[in-house]
């Protein structure tokens, strides 16, 4: 079991997905570009997430969602590419669910 205060270190964060494609010699993998949410003068912030999803999800129905990460994990690479965050999925029978908030809300929004 961990205490609330380990809890509390762990930063969910909503994000929109904007670009996605399978990694090059991967079966497993896909590189995500994902909007985070805006700086201090609106403009969009990105990261890059490299996931295990592949067999599971396409680039293309992947494109456009709003999903939870992980969103202050330190940096790790996978096959060359740094992957800055970790998606949040639940254990389905047939593999991976992505964990999508109910209604639209923006890029960045932290979970409570």
């Amino acid at each position: 079991m961990i205490s609330i205060d380990d809890f509390k270190k762990i930063e969910l964060k909503v994000v929109k997905i904007i670009e996605a494609e399978k990694v090059e010699g991967s079966e497993k993998l896909l590189k995500l570009k994902v909007q985070d949410g805006k700086n201090e003068t609106g403009e969009p912030t990105y990261r890059q997430l490299v996931s295990g999803i592949a067999k599971y999800y396409s680039s293309e129905e992947l494109i456009g969602k709003n999903i939870v990460i992980v969103a202050n994990l330190e940096p790790r690479n996978l096959m060359g590419l740094e992957s800055n965050g970790m998606i949040v999925a639940a254990e389905g029978e047939d593999g991976p669910v992505l964990v999508i908030p109910e209604k639209d809300i923006p890029a960045g929004a932290k979970i409570i």
